[in-house]
């Protein structure tokens, strides 16, 4: 007589036989796969979702930023850009803004006159052209930038690192600060500046107010430049020749988005470390999968011996143990794509990214489960399989 065929829906009915059986067990093999499959799951979608915050920082700050700053002399001493470096950019054919700052030697900025000088946390008091703002892409977080008027007098714009540093929450007429021993007035706070992040540490004075009441000397320390996309890197060639024809080679130029793209490149780097780092977890969840299915055979023997002896064949023996092992990792692996998916939209709320999770991670995830739980389950259904009735039933 033929044995009767176990359809699909029969298979997986006698397969999630030992799970429903042993719940708590089935939970917790499950578990494991479904934590290696989050954690994969996570990075990719965070890697992912920075990287579109990236490319959105971009689109809206523009890649046609070009920075102009002193480098080194041949004696290995700092250089410094001429007076008319500047004005000598402006000419350059396709260039479409320029802007400066200008580092304020002996300039300590405090609080207040009340602190100590050894303390002065990092900030750089900085002139600054009236056009800084739109040219780098700042926004302020309050108050004011400077403008004809203000730069004249005592007035200064803090980046977003300094106001934490001195304590400073918002601008105001009743704010100040004390900057190479004068007081300057608060008029404004800048957000965080991404292609431009020596600002955030940086207290920003007019350069006619730093001329006057600090003895800054008017050299530039970093030009900013705005130029034509398509012109970029023509622009980029001829910079240092142009900002100091006497020695360009005293001139450094560079690009800050590239900065940023760098910075993502070591944080996909990064991001490839934790993906194998998940991979192992899966593969530990693998193996207590297929712990737990050897377990399995070895409790189930005489539910083996008794299917036998009413007519199973060994592949329909091998086929349910199977089926139980690829069930069980399947449920881990979609748990898992479910609690990564979930991580990753939560960081990426938490840190106001879009949040992106590619196709791709979520069915590799599903597909690498499924292949677990075959390579875990094939050696106990093979066992299951090789179990004689009457060898299985002595235990009974």
């Amino acid at each position: 007589m033929k044995p009767a065929r176990l359809s699909p829906a029969d298979v997986i009915r006698v397969g999630g036989v030992g799970l429903r059986t042993r719940p708590m067990r089935a939970f917790l093999s499950a578990l494991g796969i479904a934590i290696g499959i989050a954690a994969m799951v996570a990075v990719v979608g965070i890697s992912s979702s920075s990287g579109a915050e990236l490319d959105r920082t971009l689109s809206a700050l523009g890649t046609n930023l070009l920075t102009v700053g002193p480098g080194q002399t041949i004696l290995g001493e700092e250089a410094e850009l001429p007076l008319e470096a500047e004005s000598m950019i402006e000419r350059v054919g396709g260039v479409e803004a320029v802007t400066a700052i200008g580092r304020v030697d002996d300039a300590s900025v405090y609080r207040s006159e009340h602190i100590p000088e050894a303390k002065t946390g990092g900030v750089v008091a900085y002139a600054a052209r009236a056009d800084l703002l739109d040219t780098v892409g700042a926004a302020l977080r309050s108050g004011v930038w400077l403008n004809p008027a203000t730069e004249r007098f005592p007035s200064v714009v803090l980046g977003s690192a300094t106001a934490e540093r001195l304590g400073v929450g918002a601008a105001g007429p009743d704010t100040q600060v004390v900057i190479g021993g004068v007081r300057f007035t608060v008029i404004g706070v800048l957000d965080a500046v991404p292609l431009a992040s020596e600002l955030d540490s940086a207290a920003l004075i007019g350069w006619p107010a730093a001329a006057k009441w600090l003895d800054f000397d008017e050299h530039a320390t970093t030009v900013y430049t705005r130029s034509v996309e398509s012109r970029l890197e023509t622009v980029r060639d001829v910079l240092a020749a142009t900002a100091n024809p006497e020695a360009p080679n005293e001139v450094e130029v560079s690009r800050p988005s590239d900065a940023l793209a760098a910075k993502q490149a070591t944080s996909q780097a990064f991001a490839g470390l934790l993906l194998g780092v998940g991979a192992v977890a899966l593969l530990v969840g693998g193996v207590g999968v297929a712990n737990t299915m050897v377990i399995s055979v070895l409790e189930r023997r005489p539910e083996i011996g008794l299917r036998r002896a009413l007519g199973a064949t060994r592949g329909q023996i091998r086929t349910q143990f199977l089926a139980e092992s690829l069930l069980l990792s399947a449920l881990g692996g979609a748990g898992g794509v479910i609690l990564g998916a979930v991580v990753t939209i939560g960081y990426a709320a938490y840190s106001n990214w879009p949040w992106v999770i590619p196709p791709w991670a979520l069915a590799g995830g599903l597909a690498a489960t499924l292949v677990i739980g075959g390579i875990a389950g094939l050696y106990p259904a093979v066992r299951a399989a090789r179990l004689s009735p009457t060898e299985a039933l002595t235990v009974c």
